[in-house]
């Protein structure tokens, strides 16, 4: 069985991300500077394969260049415009994204990096503007970026500004992680079984996001043998995605690790039992990191053996040296 969003498989070893070309350091910004992040470049990229964009370079607008913004048109249109010169940038950007997605879908990304507030690469909230005067509303979204998501639905996509939020960078290299780990089992030839394995992996994960994703994907993953292969696939890779989107809260993470810590039940003395509920309840209360309670828990699947916990990706999500799992 097979399927695909369009995406060619990468090589084992590599995580192809998308990311605007200012974020990497690049002065090709609109006043010639950049708009570097050191955590994308120095420390993320120690792990991935950047594939860097900049749209507005790329449609031929000079650097430094006229300054430029959404605007809205006749019939409720967004357009790209500049406004000191008049100029309408709109169709070059539409006709350059749909050439731009298409060569992306050769690269295999598994997330991309946006620029914050661009008319061209902005995630959510940017400025649109109307008639003189009024202020701008607040709903916009860039012109390639909106086409990226429109081409790949499922894919991670976040923009550089939240990833300053300890949270949000968690959930969005989480979901990066993730996506390569489904494209890999979807991208190739699989059976049902594949599929029961790789839903076994990763269940507690899902539910340390959302439950009723959880729910829906036993569900589906049940039912799965007598259905056409290509739609579970589909639908299995939709509800894993958007249920990891969601954020992972304390109360969610605690319930899955009170989950983990009752396979111990009767693996453990009176000791190491009360140990695990007192780590528990700090993280829960936020007095610890939810490293603390994970590292503990690993100890005791390592020392007893625990088959079914030692692979659960939820222990194990992405690279420790990340460090996604220590803050408060």
């Amino acid at each position: 069985m097979k399927t695909s969003e369009n995406q060619q498989t990468s090589t084992p070893d590599e995580i192809p991300i998308g990311v605007s070309s200012c974020i990497l350091g690049n002065e090709v910004r609109f006043n010639g500077g950049h708009k570097l992040s050191s955590f994308v470049r120095d420390t993320l990229g120690a792990y991935v394969r950047f594939v860097p964009v900049c749209p507005e370079v790329d449609i031929g607008l000079g650097i430094p260049r006229e300054t430029l913004r959404l605007a809205r048109g006749e019939n409720d249109s967004v357009q790209l415009i500049a406004p000191k010169s008049g100029s309408n940038h709109t169709v070059a950007m539409e006709e350059y994204s749909r050439t731009k997605t298409e060569a992306l879908s050769r690269e295999a990304l598994c997330g991309f990096i946006v620029q914050k507030g661009s008319p061209s690469c902005g995630m959510e909230r940017v400025r649109i503007y109307s008639e003189p005067g009024r202020a701008p509303a607040r709903n916009g979204r860039g012109l390639f970026t909106h086409a990226l998501m429109e081409r790949f639905p499922n894919l991670p996509v976040e923009e550089d500004g939240r990833l300053n939020d300890p949270g949000l960078r968690e959930n969005f290299i989480e979901r990066i992680f993730a996506y390569r780990r489904i494209r890999a089992l979807f991208s190739g030839s699989w059976t049902m079984g594949d599929l029961v394995k790789f839903h076994s992996r990763e269940k507690l994960l899902v539910l340390a996001h959302s439950r009723p994703s959880y729910q829906e994907l036993g569900r589906l993953v049940a039912g799965a043998k007598d259905r056409d292969p290509h739609r579970v696939a589909q639908e299995y890779e939709r509800l894993f995605l958007s249920g990891l989107k969601k954020m992972a809260t304390r109360g969610r993470q605690t319930n899955v690790l009170m989950h983990i810590a009752g396979h111990f039940k009767k693996l453990l003395d009176d000791g190491d039992r009360a140990e695990i509920s007192e780590i528990t309840e700090k993280y829960r209360v936020g007095l610890l990191p939810l490293i603390v309670p994970i590292t503990l828990l690993r100890h005791h699947v390592r020392r007893h053996n625990m088959e079914y916990l030692a692979m659960q990706t939820y222990l194990d999500p992405h690279p420790s040296e990340l460090m996604l799992r220590n803050h408060g």
